[in-house]
């Protein structure tokens, strides 16, 4: 197929995999997956922002901000607790990070307690109000983004799960560039609050300066050096560095020399999930931080890398080429069968790329 077609390809299985609520569907063909989560969910309205389809992004925005709604008063429950030094309680304390298509709570084995979806859906609604024009959401949504935004304001600094349901006793600074560009976003939208948010989002950066970096880079979580691909988001999208900051450059060319393969990103070099292949995700964020840097031919390789890894179903989340832990697959084939394919975010940072490649739009 052709980038063209391929490009068609995946606005086709993100509408088929948007419920009538306005969810998207993370991927319907694998169990665990077949929910909706904020932060994949974010991104794959932001694909579609991207390639012009902005009443998909739009009714996915207002299902966040139902969710947000149905889940007040467990929201500022939460706040009144931290504030009053009460930090304990986990999943039954603090709003969850997937949902089903009707908004419920997922109960079950996956991290729940996760700020970076609440701070990222913050940051596509800044970008679907650009792209669209339509900034009468902001008032309509205006009680969650508030509510969403207190919520930010008092748990940022708790240990929680970082973006791949691990690690809930730590602080991830690819999570706190999440809550740092959700708030730095919205914030042209919400002018009262603007001057309260510049204040969090200099305490944010701050901190992951402060505690958040070795070795003249960023670490995956404080107290853990190691390097993660998630990083990258620090720099693209949400602007808690730029992407010719030392510390940032030091983190990038830590990822190309630990963490791609032939071509493919992995998350991190112990990553025993499904044997820790290459995620196409991942990929395409090195390639969009490629596109910022004017690095484009490496960015084009990256796009061309992602078509070359296509199944008849579409991109899957992880491709199984070169994994770094493979003595650990076939246990998760026999829990879970085998990886998700297709992924909704998988093509969704696909049409990123290839937006940003001048491919369309």
């Amino acid at each position: 197929m052709t980038t063209a077609e391929f490009i068609e390809q995946s606005i086709r299985i993100i509408t088929e995999h948007q419920a009538e609520s306005g969810a998207y569907i993370a991927s319907p063909a694998f169990r665990p997956y077949r929910y909706a989560w904020l932060r994949d969910g974010t991104f794959t309205a932001y694909a579609m922002n991207r390639a012009g389809q902005h009443e998909s992004a739009r009714r996915f925005y207002q299902w966040c901000d139902r969710v947000i709604r149905q889940y007040e008063q467990k929201a500022r429950a939460a706040i009144a607790a931290v504030q009053a030094g009460v930090t304990g309680g986990g999943n039954e304390r603090f709003l969850h990070t997937r949902y089903t298509v009707d908004g419920a709570e997922v109960i079950g084995e996956w991290g729940s307690f996760q700020l970076d979806g609440y701070g990222t859906w913050l940051w596509g609604l800044a970008q679907h109000v650009r792209f669209s024009g339509e900034t009468a959401l902001i008032e309509q949504l205006r009680p969650s983004i508030d509510l969403t935004l207190d919520y930010l304001q008092a748990c940022w600094r708790l240990p929680n799960y970082d973006c791949w349901e691990e690690w809930g006793d730590r602080q991830h600074p690819a999570t706190m560039a999440a809550i740092y560009g959700g708030a730095a976003a919205i914030a042209e939208y919400v002018p009262d609050r603007a001057e309260e948010l510049s204040r969090l989002g200099q305490s944010i950066r701050q901190f992951v300066r402060e505690y958040g970096t070795t070795d003249g880079r960023f670490a995956k979580s404080v107290g853990n050096p190691a390097v993660d691909a998630s990083l990258l988001w620090i720099a693209v999208p949400f602007g808690l560095a730029e992407v010719d900051d030392p510390l940032m450059v030091e983190t990038v060319e830590a990822v190309k020399r630990e963490l791609v393969t032939a071509g493919g990103v992995h998350r991190y070099t112990t990553d025993t999930y499904y044997g820790g292949g290459q995620w196409p995700l991942l990929t395409a964020w090195l390639g969009w931080f490629y596109v910022r840097t004017g690095q484009k031919e490496a960015a084009a390789d990256l796009l061309h890398w992602m078509e070359s890894k296509w199944q008849p179903s579409g991109l899957p989340e992880q491709v199984q080429d070169h994994l770094v832990s493979p003595e650990a697959y076939e246990s998760w084939v026999e829990k879970e069968g085998k990886p998700a394919a297709p992924l909704v975010w998988s093509h969704a940072m696909y049409l990123v790329l290839a937006a940003e490649l001048q491919h369309f739009g």
